[in-house]
């Protein structure tokens, strides 16, 4: 009797077993200490990019973006080639921090960050603003330095063409160089005077020298420059611009290690009187 009852709870227990449903294998994922098992396969991390932090000691080059038409910030000697100017002499450095050289790619200011974000050079300098537009394409430094627009003028008319409502009248005409933001800002306040384009920045304060232009407006900072090197331009209220910007330099967008190294570089660049001293040598003369 006792022997049947053992079997039939042997019998029951069998029976329940072979019915139950089976489950499948808790996911665990590998230990990093433990090896890896068929079961718990090695997870490989995504390849991380190249940075140009370290691309550019190996290639012992800086490809700098510039256009050579904004003094004091970039220069290029139309007889010899050679680039002179605040960021010129900044990006010496930065190349010599990396134990590279620079070379400089020129550009227009049309197509500056383009050419950034297409890999042509590095870094793009040379008194850059920061804008919203071009920093859907590029990324950008710690700024350098504050300005905004402001009129130059012919000294007789600095009374003439202080206020955005005196500059936009009938008759007066407003020189821009295309593609920056020089002419963004005029086409966007300009309503009833004459914007004259003219291609060549380097030489675009000779019209209004000549009187073909009453007014441009730029970046203060070229103003005070340009009124020093020609005595019959004067800056209007350069201390008060009609707008607010930033200028900085321009790297590639997802580019984190070196805009970090850049972002430092400047800082500090900022805060031992190295660009102070580069921009001071030029608004000197």
């Amino acid at each position: 009797m006792r022997r049947a009852v053992i079997l039939s709870v042997l019998t029951c227990v069998l029976a329940l077993t072979t019915a139950a449903p089976t489950t499948a294998p808790v996911a665990r994922t590998t230990h990093p200490d433990r090896p890896a098992t068929a079961a718990h396969p090695t997870q490989h991390p995504a390849p991380v990019p190249a940075s140009l932090l370290d691309i550019i000691p190996r290639r012992g080059v800086l490809r700098v973006c510039t256009t050579g038409d904004y003094r004091p910030f970039t220069h290029r000697d139309p007889a010899s080639g050679a680039y002179r100017g605040v960021d010129i002499s900044m990006a010496r450095d930065l190349a010599r921090s990396l134990d590279a050289e620079p070379k400089y790619v020129p550009t227009t200011w049309a197509k500056l960050v383009d050419d950034l974000a297409a890999g042509r050079c590095d870094i793009a300098m040379g008194g850059v603003s920061i804008t919203l537009p071009r920093a859907r394409k590029a990324a950008f430094s710690e700024p350098v330095r504050t300005d905004g627009k402001t009129p130059i003028v012919r000294c007789a008319d600095r009374d003439t063409y202080r206020t955005l409502d005196e500059i936009d009248r009938p008759g007066v005409t407003v020189v821009v160089n295309p593609g920056g933001t020089n002419e963004q800002f005029a086409r966007s306040v300009i309503k009833r005077a004459t914007i004259k384009p003219h291609p060549d920045n380097t030489t675009i304060f000779d019209e209004i020298i000549a009187g073909r232009a009453d007014v441009m407006m730029t970046d203060a900072s070229e103003t005070r420059y340009q009124s020093k090197i020609h005595p019959e331009l004067c800056a209007v209220h350069p201390d008060r611009p009609f707008t607010f910007s930033e200028k900085a330099y321009a790297v590639p967008r997802a580019d984190f290690p070196f805009k970090a190294y850049v972002d430092q570089w400047v800082h500090l660049a900022k805060h031992d009187g190295t660009y102070r001293k580069y921009e001071d040598a030029w608004m000197a003369k």
